[in-house]
């Protein structure tokens, strides 16, 4: 299993670091014309804020076990990830952006199996 927590932390970090990339690079004007419409809910600072926290949690969810320095972080980014994720489906919901919330719901329930086998069985 902890193979399995490895590979899925990597493809979660693969996945927020491309997205919170995508956020922080590109103009809100250019998310939300290339179908991101739930950005013209939000500034331009709150839309960065959050690639900033998924480029962190990116980061969290392999750096830490990978060097062995503060190898807790890994569980605790994966937490951070779900809440992030929360947010994103309660928005893409309310916007009733149903082709959203698939692949949100998706990240959400992989990033909860690494916070639970990180922080339970299998923690470093």
């Amino acid at each position: 299993m902890n193979v399995v927590l490895w590979i899925i932390a990597g493809l979660l970090a693969a996945a927020f670091l491309a997205a919170g990339a995508m956020k922080v690079l590109q103009p809100r004007e250019k998310l939300i014309a290339s179908g991101m419409g739930w950005a013209a809910d939000f500034g331009d600072g709150q839309v960065k804020l959050i690639g900033v926290l998924e480029i962190l949690g990116a980061i969290g969810l392999i750096l830490p076990a990978a060097l062995d320095i503060a190898p807790v972080l890994v569980p605790l980014a994966a937490l951070g990830l779900v809440i992030i994720m929360i947010g994103a489906i309660v928005v893409h919901a309310r916007r009733k952006e149903t082709q959203a919330l698939l692949p949100s719901a998706v990240l959400l329930v992989l990033a909860a199996v690494v916070a639970w086998g990180r922080f339970g069985p299998w923690s470093f």
